[in-house]
């Protein structure tokens, strides 16, 4: 179990995941040798981890996308196995109702999504069908999500002032190698950044403030949901008017609960992922969003059983940390396999031969 000194400590590190341990310390009332050797013990337990990834909105023109899977009976875990280490899956989660797991993943281009439900899943041993959506908007996610345990005066220690990049910015790849090296360490120093990627410190330190102020990097400190208070995951599916979905979409991101709400392409045009405190909530979270937005008619909902990757960590059943999955490559589209060279030599033997001019 985690006392509130481990929750303070996890809070401001969501807050400021790479200040030093004096000023966290400071933020929290205690020197920074306790600081450090408390996070030491929760990231040890897998209580407790830092992790981050670029900013989808600064790579360029990405997928989002939503893959429910069906199992064949007694390969759930098989198929989960076999996924663990797919770089484009940002999330893996064996959930209640009509689908055995979710994976969420990012994606260059309609066709390498295309290419990894077509092929990847498609040929693996224990999946009985997919199902795909995309996300045509995602109005929030997990890197925003707080504790909230600090006041505002000791968010204050933490706080740094943050420029932004200037509109229509995009990450160039030496930006994304940079922060594809951090993200196996958060913490990890200039001095062994500038080791790794051949560039000077102070290169590295004056690049590492440009993205960290522009908001370049996604950072996530999380605890295991078993312990961090909020321990049940609900997915809601819903359909609202177009003309309301805005408004409404606006609103939910700004809910304590809600951990991720993404506009889809299908059927059901809004997706929200909330945590909550107990079982007995979930029901009461559903009747109060019926009365704040009755024109929401909520068509399905999923309760999570176990999170077997959350943003590129393996978890276990528990929500404890175990390993992590790297992101290089997840952006980068994929060679086409075998499979995908010989169906594409059949459909064009199969097409109709030119008709001859006149």
């Amino acid at each position: 179990m985690l006392d509130e000194l481990d929750y303070l400590l996890i809070t401001a590190l969501q807050h400021a995941p790479r200040a030093d341990w004096r000023r966290i310390g400071a933020a929290l009332d205690v020197d920074a040798t306790t600081a450090a050797r408390r996070w030491a013990r929760l990231t040890e337990s897998g209580l407790a981890w830092l992790g981050c990834h670029p900013n989808p909105a600064l790579i360029g023109e990405l997928i989002v996308a939503f893959i429910e899977v069906d199992c064949v009976p007694g390969k759930l875990h098989h198929v989960s196995e076999q996924l663990l280490d797919d770089a484009p899956l940002f999330n893996i989660e064996h959930t209640t109702g009509a689908r055995d797991l979710m994976l969420t993943g990012v994606f260059r281009s309609q066709a390498q999504l295309a290419r990894y439900v077509g092929f990847r899943l498609g040929g693996l041993d224990g999946i009985g069908a997919t199902r795909t959506q995309l996300a045509t908007a995602l109005h929030t996610e997990g890197s925003r999500w707080r504790l909230d345990r600090l006041a505002e005066e000791r968010r204050g220690i933490l706080r740094a002032d943050r420029a932004r990049l200037p509109e229509g910015s995009v990450l160039g790849q030496s930006d994304l190698d940079l922060i594809l090296l951090l993200s196996e360490d958060c913490r990890q120093s200039v001095a062994r950044l500038a080791e790794r990627s051949g560039l000077s410190p102070t290169t590295v330190r004056r690049r590492l403030d440009r993205l960290d102020a522009a908001r370049a990097i996604s950072y996530r400190c999380e605890a295991a949901r078993s312990v961090s208070g909020w321990p049940v995951s609900a997915t809601l599916w819903g359909v609202a008017p177009a003309a309301e979905t805005a408004r409404i979409t606006a609103q939910l991101s700004g809910m304590r609960e809600t951990r991720l709400c993404a506009t889809l392409s299908g059927p059901h045009n809004l997706m929200v992922t909330v945590w909550l405190r107990s079982l007995g909530d979930v029901q009461s979270f559903e009747a109060a969003l019926a009365q704040r937005f009755p024109e929401l008619a909520i068509a399905d909902r999923a309760m999570t059983l176990w999170v077997l990757k959350h943003a590129g960590e393996v978890l276990d059943p528990e929500g404890r940390h175990l390993r992590r999955v790297p992101f290089t490559g997840m952006w980068d589209d994929q060679e086409a396999g075998t499979a995908e060279r010989e169906l594409l030599n059949r459909i064009r033997a199969s097409a109709p031969a030119p008709a001859p001019p006149a």
